[in-house]
């Protein structure tokens, strides 16, 4: 059975290589990148099946760098991650196209069964952030 490639974005080094750590047992990792623009570069010539992505990136942030994928090709998967337990930026992150949105302190029980998720065509939402997915959202 052949893993599902995975691209990961984070510009903080010690949070990348722990992301990297959890993925790397389930999904094949094709790339860990450290900016928006290197994101953008990496997705274009590796064509992974997921983004994982911090929200909050520098040259190019999270939000911006999925509008110009999704010009790209609308059906990208993107997760992004955050620091920022906040539903207003998981909102924001579907309105735009992402498919998951993972606070990082959940990161650990959260994010494989988020990209699980993505994969199987379902968006998914921490825990954390009740509410943000519901009548009122665009994203059922």
């Amino acid at each position: 059975m052949n893993r599902a490639r995975v691209l990961l974005a984070d510009d903080h080094l010690g949070t990348a290589e722990a992301l990297k750590s959890l993925l790397a047992r389930d999904f094949e990792l094709v790339a860990v990148v450290e900016d928006g623009l290197a994101l953008l570069e990496a997705a274009r010539t590796l064509q992974p099946d997921v983004i994982v992505a911090d929200i909050s990136m520098p040259r190019l942030d999270g939000l911006s760098a999925l509008a110009e994928l999704k010009k790209e090709d609308p059906h990208v998967k993107v997760v992004f991650t955050t620091m920022f337990a906040e539903p207003a930026f998981a909102r924001a992150a579907l309105q735009n196209g992402a498919h998951g949105f993972v606070v990082k302190h959940s990161a650990w029980s959260e994010l494989v069964p988020a990209i699980l998720s993505v994969l199987d065509g379902r968006t998914f939402v921490s825990a954390s952030l009740p509410g943000v997915v519901g009548p009122e959202s665009p994203i059922e």
